[in-house]
C-alpha cells in the first residue's frame, strides 16, 4: 500500500511554513554580498531575484495547486517530462534543502557563541539537529505550529530591529564605497553584482518549499495561494528592510563575511551590553530556527518522496508511529551534520564554509526553478484538461520571465563559482548513475502509478 501523509495544515500554517523556511535569510548570509559586489551592486542584485522570486511563485502556485504532492518540483517536472525529468528537478530540490540546513545551523552555533564565547559553535549546531528532528518525528501538526509561532516571533524582531537601529541610519553610510566590485577578485562593479548572486538568492531561498507540505494541506487549491502570496510579499519587505537599515548605521564592510550582522549592526548603535542587543541574539534565534526547523520539514518530505516513487531506497518512504517519515528526517540530517564538520578536510574556492554551503544550495534551487518553469509550459500543452483552480497571472510573460531570469543566475554562477559548480555537476553525474541502476526499484516502488 503506498504510504500516503495527512492533511492536517490550515493557510496560517502553510504561511509560516512558507516564510519560516526563509526568513533565516534576512538574519545571515546574505550580508557575504556586500563583500563582492558592494552595497550598491548588492541593492541592485537583489532588486533582479527579488523580481525573479516574484514571478517565480506567482508561476509555481498554478503547479502546486494542481498537483497537490509531497514531491513538490520533482512530482511537477516527473508529469511533464517523465522520469529523468523528475530526477533532475527531485536531485536539485534534494541539493538545496540538504545542504541550507548546515548553513543556518552554523549560524545559530554563531549567534549562541555571540552569548556564551565558550561555546563551540559547531557542537551547538550539531545539537539543533538534533532538536529539531526530534520535533519533526513527533508530528507534522505540532512541527508545524511550532513554526509558526516562531516566524511570527521573528518577523516582530526584525521589525524591531528597524525600529532600533532607525535613529543611526545615514544612505550615506550605506552608499559609501558602495560598488566593491572591482575592490574584490579585480573585478569591475558590474561583474561584482553577478557574482552575488547566491547571497540575494538566500533572501528568499526555499519559499518553494511549503509545496512539499502541500500533500498535507487542508484544501490545498485555496489555501496554498494565499500562504504564498503573502509569503513573497512579507520576505520582499523584510528583505529590503533588513539590508537598507543594516547597512546604513555604520561601517558596512566589518558586516560583509560574518555569519551575525544583525547583532554586530545593532552592537554599534545600543552598546555590547544593552537590552536591546541581548533581545535581538535571543529572539534572533526565533529566525534562524524557524528556516532550520522547516527545511528539516522540507528536505525530509523530498527524500520521502523520491523513495516511495523508488527513486532512492523505498526504506526511505517509511512512516512512524507518528505518521512523519522519520527515516528521511535522519537521513538529511547525517548528511548536514557532515557538511558541519567538513571545513576541516576540504577549503572550496578561498570561501567560508557558509558561504561554499549557501553557494551549493542556490545551484540547486536554480536547476529546480529552470525545470519548475518548464514544467509549467510543458504541461499547459500537454495537459491541458489538468485541473488548475490558480493560473499563473500574466501567463506566458510572467513565468518567461521567472525562467530567463533563472537561466542567466545558473550560468552566471557556474563562471564565478567554477569550484563549487563542478562538485554541483558531480552530484548529478552521481545521482544519474544511481538512477540508471535503478529502473527495477522503480517499477517496484511503493508509488506504482505516475503522479
Amino acid at each position: 500500500m503506498t504510504e500516503k501523509l495527512k492533511p492536517t495544515l490550515g493557510v496560517f500554517h502553510l504561511w509560516g511554513i512558507a516564510v519560516g523556511l526563509v526568513i533565516s535569510g534576512e538574519y545571515f548570509g546574505w550580508s557575504y554580498g556586500w563583500g563582492v559586489a558592494g552595497t550598491l551592486g548588492f541593492l541592485i542584485t537583489t532588486l533582479i531575484i527579488a523580481t525573479m522570486y516574484t514571478c517565480f511563485i506567482f508561476s509555481f502556485t498554478e503547479l502546486t495547486t494542481a498537483i497537490p504532492h509531497a514531491g513538490g518540483p520533482f512530482s511537477y517536472s516527473r508529469k511533464a517530462f517523465g522520469d529523468t525529468g523528475g530526477f533532475i528537478a527531485g536531485i536539485a530540490t534534494l541539493i538545496e534543502f540538504v545542504f541550507a540546513p548546515p548553513a543556518i545551523a552554523m549560524a545559530i552555533g554563531a549567534y549562541l557563541n555571540v552569548q556564551f564565547p565558550d561555546l563551540n559553535p559547531k557542537y551547538a549546531a550539531v545539537g539543533a539537529y538534533i532538536i529539531f528532528m526530534g520535533l519533526n518525528i513527533v508530528g507534522v501538526k505540532i512541527a508545524a505550529t511550532f513554526e509558526l509561532v516562531v516566524t511570527i516571533l521573528a518577523v516582530i524582531e526584525l521589525l524591531v530591529f528597524v525600529g532600533v537601529v532607525q535613529p543611526s541610519f545615514s544612505f550615506s553610510n550605506f552608499a559609501l564605497n558602495g560598488w566593491a566590485g572591482s575592490d574584490h577578485f579585480g573585478l569591475p562593479a558590474f561583474s561584482g553584482i553577478f557574482a552575488a548572486i547566491p547571497f540575494a538568492i538566500w533572501f528568499f531561498l526555499a519559499i518553494e518549499g511549503a509545496a512539499m507540505a502541500a500533500e498535507e494541506a487542508k484544501d490545498p487549491k485555496k489555501t496554498i495561494p494565499r500562504a504564498y502570496i503573502g509569503g513573497i510579499l512579507t520576505l520582499v519587505v523584510l528583505a529590503f528592510l533588513v539590508m537598507l537599515f543594516a547597512g546604513g548605521v555604520g561601517d558596512w564592510t566589518k558586516l560583509s563575511n560574518i555569519n551575525d550582522p544583525l547583532p554586530q549592526a545593532m552592537k554599534t548603535v545600543v552598546g555590547h551590553n544593552s537590552a536591546w542587543m541581548h533581545m535581538l541574539v535571543w529572539i534572533g534565534l526565533f529566525g534562524l530556527v524557524a528556516s532550520f526547523h522547516g527545511i528539516i520539514l522540507g528536505y525530509s518530505r523530498q527524500i520521502f518522496a523520491l523513495g516511495r516513487a523508488g527513486f532512492l531506497p523505498a526504506s526511505l518512504a517509511k512512516l512512524s508511529r507518528f505518521q512523519t517519515p522519520h527515516r528521511a528526517i535522519i537521513a538529511g540530517g547525517v548528511v548536514g551534520i557532515l557538511a558541519i564538520f567538513s571545513d576541516s578536510v576540504i577549503e572550496i574556492q578561498g570561501m567560508s564554509l557558509t558561504a561554499a554551503i549557501v553557494t551549493m544550495a542556490c545551484f540547486g534551487a536554480l536547476l529546480m526553478y529552470i525545470m519548475s518553469m518548464l514544467s509549467l509550459f510543458k504541461l499547459r500543452r500537454s495537459a491541458p484538461d489538468l485541473e488548475r483552480s490558480f493560473m499563473a497571472p500574466g501567463y506566458p510573460v510572467v513565468p518567461a520571465i521567472a525562467l530567463a531570469i533563472a537561466v542567466i543566475c545558473f550560468v552566471s554562477m557556474f563562471y564565478f563559482n567554477p569550484t563549487i559548480g563542478a562538485v554541483f555537476i558531480g552530484f548529478l553525474v552521481l545521482g544519474y548513475i544511481y538512477f540508471l541502476l535503478t529502473h527495477r526499484q522503480r517499477a517496484n516502488s511503493l508509488e506504482r502509478t505516475s503522479v
